[in-house]
């Protein structure tokens, strides 16, 4: 039951946004920039974002080389630049933004391990580098095979490394504290625990009906003219023929390890495994490509399959002589399609949908916003 007041002046909005990871809070944050005087809202189902927005590993990352050459598989070579572009220039809007204190950024570049399997793409590493050099203004890969012994990975293990020098890391936590304490400051209303069951489009207006987190009895209805999904892999619950599977990331954290033999942040298998220190701690997640099918699934919960794994390449690949204990596990869902480049479109006149990221959700996040909130 609500009030004639609440009608009036708690569930009317000028835009309306559902989903408040870093797309939504970004969207939102744009909006209000480009028009100050309108009221503007975030609906939230839970407490925290549910997605992967503060649930990922806290790399900043625009794409190691042997992901890259398999996005060259799917898309053409302009296709491949203009996605890189768009994580660079989204790297940038969020830095700008939030500044890189605030977030704990730091352009340290990543390190790619290379495998057996992987050998051959170092033969395509100066074409990437002809491909990228244009747009980034500078050599994104390099040889580094010399710095295995100093990270104490086992031999069998690293066969080559490849320096990334574009990418950097982030303190996920203080990143999305900074987008809502900014989205706060410019006006923007960020409510929480409110689940959208229903959208309702109408000439005029679209109807949002939700109801208060675990009680789908107590029904309000939320009104725009414009509404916006940034619901990511979440948002087949909308619109049921989007081409989007959800991706399942699960992470670790380990205790503080004293003698941690490495600092910098590290992908390999392709970028389906990653990992990195904060301080003393190692943070490993990855492994879907184990089962693809089991982790197309928006179910935040690890599996033994891919938790095993990953703590039997810490003990024996990357952590092969030092101890070391699990603190937590969590698992977040990310949103895939047939190509990692994202859906940012108009669906219908009153409805804009800014989703899919491919997993490079802090990287090119905030761009997405700045693009969804154009169309408003």
């Amino acid at each position: 039951m609500i009030s004639y007041w609440e009608r009036e002046a708690l569930l009317q909005y000028d835009h309306l946004i559902i989903g408040s990871g870093i797309v939504g809070l970004s969207t939102a944050i744009s909006l209000q920039e480009k028009y100050p005087k309108q009221r503007i809202a975030v609906l939230e189902r839970g407490v925290l974002p549910t997605g992967a927005s503060t649930k990922n590993a806290g790399f900043a990352c625009i794409g190691s080389l042997t992901e890259i050459l398999d996005d060259l598989t799917h898309l053409s070579e302009k296709e491949v630049v203009d996605l890189v572009e768009r994580r660079r220039n989204g790297l940038a809007t969020l830095r700008q933004r939030l500044g890189d204190e605030a977030i704990e950024y730091l352009e340290c570049g990543s390190y790619e391990i290379i495998g057996e399997r992987e050998l051959p793409a170092l033969e395509e590493l100066e074409r990437i580098n002809t491909l990228l050099k244009p747009m980034l203004g500078q050599q994104a890969f390099s040889l580094c095979s010399e710095k295995r012994s100093d990270f104490g990975f086992a031999s069998s293990f690293a066969k080559a490394m490849i320096l990334n020098h574009c990418e950097g890391q982030i303190h996920t936590g203080k990143m999305m504290r900074a987008l809502l304490d900014k989205a706060r400051t410019v006006g923007v209303q960020v409510l929480t625990g409110v689940t959208v069951s229903r959208i309702e489009e109408t000439e005029k207006q679209v109807n949002l009906v939700a109801y208060p987190s675990g009680k789908p009895t107590h029904q309000y209805q939320f009104v725009a003219p414009q509404v916006y999904i940034c619901t990511n892999a979440f948002s087949k619950q909308f619109l049921p023929n989007l081409d989007l599977q959800p991706g399942r990331g699960q992470v670790l954290v380990t205790h503080p390890i004293p003698n941690l033999p490495f600092e910098g942040i590290f992908h390999f298998d392709e970028g389906y495994f990653y990992f990195r220190n904060h301080g003393k701690r190692v943070i490993f997640g990855g492994g879907r490509n184990l089962d693809f099918e089991g982790e197309q699934s928006t179910q935040l919960e690890t599996t033994p399959l891919i938790m095993n794994a990953l703590e039997t390449h810490l003990r024996e690949n990357i952590l092969p002589n030092t101890p070391f204990e699990i603190d937590m596990r969590w698992a977040g869902v990310m949103g895939f399609g047939k190509t990692k480049v994202p859906i940012v479109k108009r669906h219908s006149e009153r409805i804009a949908i800014g989703i899919r990221m491919g997993g490079m959700g802090v990287a090119i996040g905030s761009l997405i916003g700045a693009e969804l909130a154009s169309l408003g």
